[in-house]
Parts: structure tokens; sequence; C-alpha cells
């Protein structure tokens, strides 16, 4: 078990330095180099080709599509386009890549010098240098058969090379240094940030549960104040928000224990264990040396005109942080609700209820609260639950009618997700609708202030604190379902 700083100690002694490796699947209908289609959950070993197993005599081409998205991402990360990029080996040896080599691009990558502000609740906005974007071909997956589905501990590894030549954009940052001891909430805004662009222009479907987004956090530390760069430790694959930003406070700690005792860091790779919420030491880290890069001599160079590049910036929409400062001055939002909203992914979602006819307000209070906690417990995503922006809208219109109120609008919600049916069906089938009947909500009165006397004298001598207390018993007499402004009425009536 590794020994720990304390998070607070280690950001007082040291000045984080991170670097962030994002791989983003593609979502094309095909792969990088090869006519082989690409769909997530095919039988293993189905989706191949002669050029994706690396057979001999196979040729590559490159994916014009893929090449066009590549751009995309790169403009909308403030890069430069090259006019001519080019493809290189890199040459390493894992089982599940099947040429020995991949076909990646090293010192001309199609986008070049960025950046992306990442927007930090409580901070100001964090300007993360980003170095380069660049295309390649993902590698086949190893799965490794026994208790927890990690190589240690595994029987045997089976190898499915579905993935291989799967098209990846690899977008990897400067090195970046953090001063304000914000860095795993940087780090994770950052990728969030990306999953959204990606999403956003339409390129991947960007699931980090099933690896269309994959982060490597790169992590070293410097003494306070100091330029210079600390040895740094890179944690692989890391697929979720919340572990991005854990994964990189443990290295911290970890890295901050070692050098507060005149020790030295290890440059590595380290896995991260979800379970035990840890890193773990992986391998020694290579350098770009130790990949012996050289030109793929099957692709020729590729060539981009400005014509071409302007074409491909006109085609995309909106990015994220546009739509989000437009929105914040439409809604009068300010930057910590705002913040609130991207990190539950609700934007888009509150934005389609209130095209659609609902109040932002009303929309927000569904989508952070009710909602975010249905996503929550059945570990999904609010776009992927059942209910539409007219359903909020529908929701809205119910409540300032009167026919519900906001306890039996929850009820008949949860039905809905539970896929009972539509919002009308659930309403119709299950007589929730609001008690509006004078009669029954008298005789309801009736007998709660028949049981609270002490109450009724009060209310009697113009004191009308308690009235809760009778509206209260008139609601569990009707299980909730009576309109308490009428209740209200009511009781006063008969004051």
């Amino acid at each position: 078990m590794d020994e720990l700083l304390d998070y607070s100690e280690a950001i007082a002694k040291f000045d984080v330095i991170f670097g962030v490796e994002v791989h983003v699947e593609l979502n094309t209908q095909t792969k990088m180099f090869c006519p082989a289609h690409v769909s997530f959950g095919a039988p293993p070993n189905s989706e191949t080709s002669p050029v994706s197993l690396g057979l001999p005599g196979s040729l590559p081409v490159l994916n014009k599509q893929a090449l066009e998205d590549a751009i995309k991402i790169g403009l909308a990360l403030n890069c430069s386009v090259a006019e001519v990029s080019r493809f290189a080996r890199k040459n390493y040896f894992y089982p599940d890549l099947v040429k020995n080599y991949q076909i990646s691009q090293s010192d001309q990558p199609i986008v070049y010098e960025g950046f992306l502000e990442v927007d930090i609740e409580d901070d100001k906005p964090f300007k993360v240098k980003i170095e380069r974007a660049h295309m390649e071909e993902d590698a086949g997956k190893s799965l490794h058969i026994g208790k927890t589905g990690r190589i240690q501990g595994a029987t045997r590894s089976l190898i499915d090379y579905n993935r291989a030549g799967v098209p990846l954009i690899e977008i990897v940052t400067h090195p970046n240094f953090c001063r304000t001891g914000n860095a795993p909430k940087i780090i994770s805004s950052y990728v969030r940030a990306l999953r959204d662009i990606f999403r956003v222009l339409g390129v991947s479907d960007a699931k980090m549960e099933r690896g269309n987004v994959r982060a490597d956090i790169n992590i070293s530390l410097t003494a306070k104040g100091s330029a210079e760069l600390g040895t740094r430790t890179e944690t692989k694959n890391v697929n979720s928000f919340k572990s991005i930003a854990e994964a990189a406070r443990y290295e911290i700690c970890r890295q901050a224990f070692i050098l507060d005792k005149g020790q030295k860091v290890f440059q590595e790779t380290r896995h991260w264990h979800e379970d035990t919420q840890t890193t773990s030491s992986g391998r020694a880290k290579s350098d770009a040396d130790d990949y012996r890069y050289f030109p793929e001599p099957d692709l020729v160079p590729v060539v981009t005109t400005s014509a071409q590049v302007e074409e491909i910036r006109r085609s995309m929409p909106e990015l994220p942080h546009n739509k989000r400062l437009r929105l914040a001055k439409l809604w009068k939002y300010d930057s910590k609700t705002m913040s609130e909203i991207v990190n539950a992914s609700a934007l888009d979602l509150i934005e389609a209820a209130t095209l659609a006819g609902a109040n932002s307000d009303v929309a927000k209070k569904w989508y952070l609260g009710e909602l975010s906690r249905w996503a929550k417990e059945n570990n999904c995503e609010l776009d992927e639950l059942k209910i539409t922006p007219a359903d909020i809208v529908y929701l809205e219109k119910e409540i300032t009618s009167g026919k519900i109120n906001d306890k039996i609008a929850r009820t008949v919600l949860q039905k809905v997700l539970a896929g009972q049916g539509s919002f009308a069906n659930v309403l119709a089938k299950s007589g929730l609708e609001i008690v509006q009947d004078s009669g029954v909500l008298e005789s309801a009165v009736d007998k709660a202030l028949a049981e609270e006397k002490g109450v009724l004298a009060k209310l009697k001598s113009g004191n009308m604190a308690p009235i809760g207390v009778i509206i209260g018993k008139v609601m569990r007499q009707t299980k909730g379902q009576a309109d308490a402004k009428k209740v209200t009425e009511i009781i006063k009536s008969k004051l």
C-alpha cells in the first residue's frame, strides 16, 4: 500500500504539472485504413479485414471522414491545421497489436498548437494548452479471464480484433502548470469539455463506459514557484470523470510523500483501480525515441487546403462554450448555476425543453433534481432516460393548471421512468389528480379541526402560524392529493 501525503499539505508544498492524453474513437462506419465495419458489441473477431489483421500484402487507405473529423476537432480546440501531415509507424509489441506496429502520426500531426478554456467552479477559467491532435488506429482488445477481469490473477487471455483499426484521434496537451491546487478538478473538467465537444460535433458517440473516450493522466510535482518539470507518471485509460479527478489526486498525494522524504519519483505507467481508488505500478514509461518512429511507406502525405478547412469550419455547429454563454445570458443564470447544469450533462436537455415550450427554471428543477437522482441510481446518462422535452412541458402544464402538484408529479415521473406508460396514461390509470371536490375537502378540514382543538383556538385568536398543522392532516387524509390553496381557503372561511 502506497504512503500518501495529505492533499492540502501536498499542494502547499508543491505545484502540480499535468498533461492529458485523450483518445476518442470516431463513429465512422468503417475503420481508419480499411472498409471493415465498425459497431459496438459485435461478436468477437467478426469485424476484421486483411488490413486490420495485418496480413502480408494488404495496403492501408485513409478514411476520408476520419480526416474531416480530425480537422473539426482541431478547429474546435483552436488549433492550426497542417497543410501537409504524414503518417508514421510506431513500433511496440502488445498481444492485441497485430502488426507489432501502430499507424499513427509523429512529427507532422494533422492539427497542432491550440487550447481549450475550461470553467472551474469557485475558480477562474483555466486555459489548457494543447500541443497536438493526431490520427491513428486503435489496437485490438485483450479479454482477461478471471475474477477481476484484469491481467493480474487471470487464468488466460483472449484477443478480440474488432477494435483493431478503429479510427482514433489522440489529443495531447503540453505540460500545464497548476499553482492553485485545483489540478484534479481542472483535468476532469477538461476531459468533460472534450466529451461535450465530440458529441456536439457528432464525431463520436463519446460514451466513456464503452471506451469511446479514454484518458491517460500525466502528473508530476515541482517545488512551489519553480519552472522545472518534475518526473511524471502516466495513469492509463481512466474512463469516468470522477475517477479522473480521484486518480490525479491520488498521484499528487503519492508523489508528494516520496518527494517530501527526499526520494525520487520513478517514471512509469500506472493503473487505476476503481475498487480501491488507488494506482499501481505498470511498466517503465517509454519516451518517443523508444518507439522507433519512421515514415509509413504505404501512405502518401495528407495535403489540406485553406478552402477545405474553411468549408469544414462553416459546417460546424455551435460549440458548447459559446452555447453556454448564450444560454446563460438568455436564462439569466450565473456561472455557478451553469456549472451545475453542465456538470450534470443537462444543458442540451434543458434547452430542448425550453424550445418545446417549458420554462427554463422548471426544466432545470426536474433535470437537476428527480431525473439526475434516477440516472445516478440506475447508472445511466440523463439523455438515456425515457423522458422527452414534451414530457417536461406536459408536467409544467398539469401543475400550473392545478390538476397535479409537485408530489404527484414526482410519483408519476417515477412510474414513467420505470416504463409503466406515458404521463397521460399513468395519470389516468392511477387516479393521482389533485382532490378539488369542496365537499371532500370540507369534511377533511372539519375532521382535522376537531382533532386539533388547541390549534383551532390559536387560529380563532388570529394566530395563523399553526395553520400548516391542519393542512398537513388534510393532506394525509387525502394521500397528498388535496389542493393546498383550496384547503387554506376553506380553513379561513370556517374561522
